[in-house]
């Protein structure tokens, strides 16, 4: 008789998890470059603040995006532990 444990059950979880971040990935922006030097700051003032307001969307856009790849993910890992379950149901 074919049985598989509950503590499996959590392993294959996150591996469908995991597998659902790589094919839904949200990317990060990079980080803003701020220059040491205190007039090369003043200098690119225009180009500094819009790389820094840039980064700012770009970051909540990346938050909106984990957010709602979570909830994907948790979604389809209970559908998968549901399926998973009838299968452990069928072969017992």
């Amino acid at each position: 008789m074919f049985c598989v444990g509950r503590a499996n059950l959590s392993g294959l979880v996150a591996i469908f998890v995991l597998s659902g971040q790589m094919a839904s990935a949200c990317v990060a922006p990079d980080r803003p470059f701020l220059p040491e030097n205190p007039e090369d700051v003043r200098e690119y003032a225009d180009l500094l603040r819009a790389d820094f307001e840039g980064y700012i969307a770009d970051i909540q856009e990346y938050f909106r995006c984990l957010d709602a790849e979570r909830q994907r993910a948790f979604l389809e890992a209970q559908e998968v532990s549901r399926d998973y379950g009838r299968l452990v149901e069928i072969l017992e």
